[in-house]
């Protein structure tokens, strides 16, 4: 039986050049619905990479009870100064402690080629400590900025992806002027912000107090031991979360919902490709009828017959999920864009088609080929001798 499928195999093979517009149709068809499912999936993969590299394990961020986000966060100026004492927290070389209070403004900027439409970007105030807790952070033009001056650094995604943020630039943002004397790099969510002296920026905006307070932790109990002090504190009414942890929350939302739409886009897309292998290899079963049928006369199997169609059908399809792969990767793996996150302003991130991704598009592509072939191999199995060779 092996031998059989083999031969018969290698004939149906070797004839797929002469039936190329036909077997182009599947091809392309699975092409098409693993280059979409891929590239939804890459978007989603891109932004949870994204946001997932903002976070550390050894560091936390603390919250104003209740609230989700630090644009919803409000901490005042007391209670920061409470929980930068709070043991927990690692000390510099100096014995201060390791923390950053830091407080967020949304401003607007107008994409590129655009005229008129803005879009919300994060204006990030921060202390000196907020560098040294984040050391991917790297200045690649110009410098930082000054204590007690209005000026910003910017991320690199928002010179990307918006007008008016270049270095030496003036942005007005809410009736004041900033100067931009640095752009940044961090390759992770914080390359969409703007940032500036959080002192400056409060009274700038007229606010109070702070966002949230970045801190790193002391040892591997340090999280631990940090959430126990301020729950216990009644002067505190404050949420406490791994720096990581925090920042992966906000994919999810984002997640399930490209997940969906991937999911119902590739059900649809699915199903037309099915139809046209379908199509595609019962046509072929007929064009080869009377071989099939002078094969089974010299005394080859139904089951090499039905094996044989069916590793053509996987064949092409396995040829049309590499050819989506590919399109997906080569148009959008690294595809810079941006969307609102969960503070409701702009995240810079790109599409990353990653292995894991293209591995479950050929498996789609595969299952799909082998629905397609199923029926027509079964009947190519089945058919009686006799009628193949009076209908050939």
């Amino acid at each position: 039986m092996f031998s059989q499928t083999l031969a018969i195999t290698g004939i149906n093979l070797k004839s797929i050049p002469e039936r190329w517009a036909s077997s182009l149709v599947i091809v392309v068809g699975l092409a098409g619905v693993v280059a979409v499912f891929t590239a939804l999936l890459a978007m989603a993969s891109g932004f949870e990479s994204t946001l997932k590299a903002s976070g550390r394990t050894d560091n936390a961020i603390i919250l104003r009870g209740g609230s989700d986000t630090e644009l919803n966060s409000g901490l005042g100026r007391d209670s920061t100064t409470l929980i930068k004492q709070a043991p927990g927290i690692r000390k510099d070389a100096a014995g201060k402690p390791m923390a950053s209070a830091e407080m967020i403004v949304i401003a607007e900027l107008i994409r590129q080629g655009d005229s008129k439409n803005g879009a919300n970007i994060t204006v990030r105030g921060v202390e000196d400590n907020g560098f040294a807790l984040r050391p991917q952070l790297k200045i690649v033009e110009g410098r930082k900025f000054k204590t007690g001056l209005r000026e910003l650094i910017v991320g690199r995604g928002v010179t990307r992806q918006f007008q008016g943020a270049e270095l030496g630039k003036t942005l007005r943002m809410r009736g004041s002027d900033w100067t931009v004397v640095g752009i940044f790099e961090s390759g992770d969510a914080h390359e969409s912000e703007l940032w500036a002296d959080a002192e400056v920026a409060q009274s700038t905006f007229n606010r109070r107090g702070y966002s949230s307070v970045l801190v790193g932790l002391d040892g591997a109990s340090g999280l631990k031991t940090l959430q126990d002090n301020l729950k216990a504190d009644p002067r505190q009414t404050v949420d406490v979360k791994s720096e990581q942890d925090y920042y992966s929350s906000q994919t999810k939302q984002f997640r399930q919902q490209i997940g969906a739409l991937a999911g119902f886009v590739t059900l649809v897309m699915a199903l037309g490709a099915i139809f046209a292998a379908l199509n595609t290899m019962y046509a072929a079963v007929a064009a080869r009828g009377k071989e099939i049928a002078t094969l089974r006369a010299i005394g080859f199997g139904g089951l090499p017959v039905l094996t044989s169609v069916m590793i053509e059908a996987l064949t092409l399809a396995f040829a049309g999920g590499v050819l989506g792969a590919a399109i997906a990767y080569l148009l959008f793996n690294g595809f810079s864009v941006s969307t609102l996150g969960q503070n409701f302003t702009q995240v810079v991130f790109a599409f990353k088609v990653t292995p894991s991704l293209v591995g479950t598009g050929l498996i789609i592509s595969l299952v799909i080929g082998f629905i397609g072939g199923l029926l027509p191999a079964i009947s190519a199995a089945r058919l009686p001798v006799t009628t193949a060779l009076r209908t050939a």
